[in-house]
């Protein structure tokens, strides 16, 4: 029976992050990600037959396949545990979404031609082919490169577009969203200024019973742009000093009208699995009255104060390489301007 593209499964897969971090050299690393791999594959697999086969789409954790550089320097991760664009590891992955007929998402450190001794976060889309659909790299990060720190060149190379990346597929337009960028509405709101109706949000973070400000900017997220979010979060992050289960726990399906869908708790699970109903989705949009807040919006109003403001500044890594304190020196900086200012 033929799978109906606007009423379909998709799953948040919750599994456990081996990092990386105490490998001697890159070889050892990328033995380290293809054993993650492969558990992968098994896991997908099992899923699928446990979920039904109409389950279409797949999100995993943030860099689900390395953990995140502790003490390295950028080239010195760049070099040990960051993948190439058209590496075997996406491959690998590519021949699961393959395999599955499913849309792969993920996120994974990711070296760049362009911009030598530099990574970036990627946040990345695999189709039913194999292909690499979607790249989004991470455009807010606290301690590592993001397009804005290269901004001028970065758009030079892939145009405005390349930084808001939507990929308009069989099953809906997706588009990502990479851990705490949720916190940034403005992320999501260009992605759905580009037609965004699903946005996979690899994460790894602290979960929490109570509710925390990653879930509320969630259930925001979706309500103000009417779009789904399927947020996967590691099953806790193996292999280095932080305690395990430190992020673990809480992925989650929301719908475009901000309800919790399907959610999990700790441990590796594939329990955060729904329909995602984008017929639904599309009829709410285009239905005229209160609550089609993404149909009321005038960003007339905004754009000049927007164009008026300057924060946290743009191309500050263009030239020459720069150690790890220059993210927070960056930042210190800003606040002692916005300080002056009388801002903050």
């Amino acid at each position: 029976m033929p799978i109906n593209p606007e009423s379909y499964r998709a799953l948040a897969l919750q599994v456990t992050c081996h990092a990386v971090n105490q490998a001697t050299d890159c070889h050892e690393v990328r033995s380290l990600m293809q054993n993650s791999i492969n558990r992968l594959a098994q896991q997908i697999a099992a899923s699928i037959a446990f979920i039904g086969f109409d389950c279409r789409l797949i999100v995993l954790p943030e860099y689900f396949l390395t953990g995140f550089p502790m003490g390295d320097s950028l080239s010195g991760w760049a070099e040990k545990a960051c993948i190439e664009m058209a590496g075997a590891e996406y491959e690998a992955l590519g021949k699961i979404a393959q395999k599955h007929k499913i849309f792969l998402a993920g996120n994974a450190y990711e070296v760049d031609p362009n911009f030598p001794g530099l990574y970036f976060q990627t946040c990345f889309i695999l189709d039913p082919s194999g292909s690499i659909v979607l790249r989004y790299r991470r455009l807010n990060s606290l301690f590592a490169p993001t397009p804005h720190d290269v901004w001028d060149k970065y758009l030079d190379c892939y145009g405005l577009e390349g930084v808001f990346p939507v990929a308009k597929t069989e099953i809906g337009n997706l588009a990502a969203l990479a851990s705490e960028e949720i916190l940034y509405p403005e992320v999501a709101r260009c992605l759905a200024m580009r037609g965004a109706e699903i946005f996979v949000h690899s994460t790894s973070e602290v979960y929490n019973k109570n509710l925390t400000p990653k879930d509320a900017a969630k259930i925001t997220r979706a309500v103000e742009n009417m779009a789904y979010v399927v947020s996967a979060n590691t099953a806790g992050i193996a292999n280095i000093a932080i305690p395990i289960a430190s992020a673990d726990g809480g992925s989650k399906i929301i719908d475009h009208r901000g309800i919790v869908v399907a959610e999990t708790g700790a441990g590796e699970s594939m329990a955060a699995f729904a329909e995602i109903d984008l017929a639904g989705l599309r009829r709410d949009r285009r239905r005229p009255g209160l609550n089609n807040l993404l149909s009321r919006q005038r960003f007339e109003l905004y754009a000049e104060s927007y164009r008026q403001s300057h924060f946290y500044p743009a191309n500050t890594m263009l030239e020459g390489e720069v150690d790890r304190k220059h993210f927070l020196q960056t930042q210190q900086a800003t606040i002692e301007r916005l300080a002056k200012l009388e801002i903050i």
